[in-house]
């Protein structure tokens, strides 16, 4: 057989070895120990970011995070309403297997007894918590958000959620209304307080429990804001003048467009400032002024959010846990802000179902901190200059919420479930999503400890420069 066969007969067999050394090695192996999940999920939050192209948001602290990451660029709900996309990527089974389609079942009782991604890893030995909304409120979740099975500790819920739709929006005239926009005063509203900045509160006050804690944690952090209304400290409208915002580039809506691809945005037409403008039903349309308003409020709402992300890593940094815990980060679904004609999500539009997506993996999506090293240090939005920084690696590939539980729980080290037969309706423990793990391993021969101090892979890396001289 001549050197290049060889070459590639024994690259082929090493490869097969390393593959198997992946399926079966993960960070959090004996070795080091099980890694830590924590889970950010935000309300509506469509790709709207500065790691996502978009040069007028500041989101330096998503950003930051995004640099450290594996980013994917294409990443879609499987529906663009709250309950049934949350119920669907925290159960790993699209919503034609939950039945939920809307508000108003219960998974458990009425599709099929199956498992979470927060009770799995709860089974597997961690601790698991959640904070803010993660699972919907209400009979999707059976008023409990899936307690006891998903949840080691009772679910917290910030006391100031209450007051989300009530009359704490100060108008020109000087009184309190419940409108869509809501820049307020945090000293002026009830409790002196936000929902997201107690929710911060709270994760890093369970931070610092887990931190001489001898289980692994699973820690879901659920942020309400920019969902509606857009009630956020109003010194971040300063970051969004008027003049600088931009209309939605097709404002229209398409020409033969059937119905029932239409949503007509109900949701914000019963805030009162939206009532006062007498919008026509279906289409309206929203008056130019107005529509600068709303855009102005979700991006300044988008760069709050950042903030309460930001102390929140800064936070598990300063307790030395950003080397021993992952990070993923999504939306539930998007939000049209004008395109089409909508001001909403219920579409099936690329600006409703079209999310962000990015896990860090410590050492494999990026360098293991040093010691003192931070990774997440704070960034304040409002400072003037602010570094571009590009995302750590970038994913084209067309990927779905659906993925979060078989890819989470393969970086973490557990033994991922497997594919759900058809029909599932019996089947406990299964996923219906694809494992994106393969995405990493290109980072994993570079950069994963365990698998750079392997033999196999020093033994590939041989043969693949050995193979490069006999080419030349």
């Amino acid at each position: 057989m001549p050197p290049a066969g060889r070459c590639l007969l024994w690259l082929g067999l090493v490869l097969a070895s390393a593959h198997a050394s992946l399926e079966s090695a993960a960070p959090g192996d004996s070795t080091t120990g099980p890694l830590n999940v924590l889970l950010i999920i935000v309300d509506d939050l469509r790709p709207s970011l500065g790691c996502y192209g978009d040069k007028l948001v500041r989101s330096p602290n998503i950003d930051q995070l995004s640099s450290h990451s594996l980013l994917f660029q294409n990443a879609f709900a499987q529906q663009a309403v709250c309950a049934p996309s949350r119920v669907s990527f925290l159960t790993g089974r699209r919503p034609d297997t939950t039945h939920l389609y809307d508000f108003n079942s219960y998974w458990r009782i009425h599709a099929g007894n199956f498992s979470t991604i927060p009770q799995y890893f709860k089974e597997n030995g961690y601790m698991t918590m959640s904070v803010g909304k993660v699972f919907h409120p209400g009979i999707s979740s059976n008023y409990s958000d899936d307690s006891p099975y998903s949840w080691s500790i009772p679910p917290y819920h910030p006391s100031s959620e209450k007051y989300e739709n009530t009359k704490t929006c100060r108008g020109p005239d000087g009184e309190l209304h419940a409108n869509l926009l809501c820049p307020v005063d945090v000293v002026d509203v009830p409790e002196g307080t936000l929902p997201d900045k107690q929710s911060t509160e709270q994760a890093i006050r369970l931070l610092e429990k887990m931190k001489t804690s001898a289980s692994p944690f699973f820690l879901a952090v659920g942020y309400h804001k920019p969902h509606i209304p857009f009630r956020y400290p109003k010194e971040f409208q300063k970051l969004y003048p008027l003049e600088n915002i931009t209309l939605a580039p097709d404002p229209q809506v398409p020409d033969g467009l059937p119905s029932v691809a239409y949503n007509p945005w109900m949701d914000i037409r019963q805030r009162e400032d939206v009532q006062a403008l007498n919008l026509s039903v279906p289409y309206g349309p929203i008056p130019v002024d107005f529509q600068r308003k709303i855009r102005q409020s979700y991006f300044a709402s988008v760069s709050y959010l950042d903030t309460q992300v930001g102390r929140l890593l800064s936070a598990l940094d300063d307790l030395q846990l950003a080397n021993s815990t992952i990070i993923a980060f999504a939306s539930d679904h998007g939000w049209a802000l004008g395109e089409h004609g909508e001001w909403a999500k219920y579409s099936n539009f690329d600006v409703a179902t079209r999310v962000p997506l990015m896990f860090y993996v410590p050492g494999r999506t990026a360098p293991l901190p040093a010691a003192g090293e931070k990774l997440f240090p704070y960034i304040d939005p409002f400072d003037s200059v602010l570094e571009l920084m590009e995302p750590g690696r970038r994913v084209m590939d067309l990927v779905e919420l659906l993925s979060l539980f078989p890819t989470l729980v393969g970086l973490a080290g557990l033994h991922v479930p497997p594919r759900c037969p058809v029909p599932s309706f019996r089947v406990q423990l299964c996923r219906e999503g694809q494992n994106l793990r393969k995405h990493f391993r290109l980072q994993d021969l570079e950069e994963d400890p365990h698998l750079r101090d392997n033999p196999r892979t020093a033994l590939l890396s041989k043969i693949a420069a050995s193979c490069s001289c006999w080419r030349s």
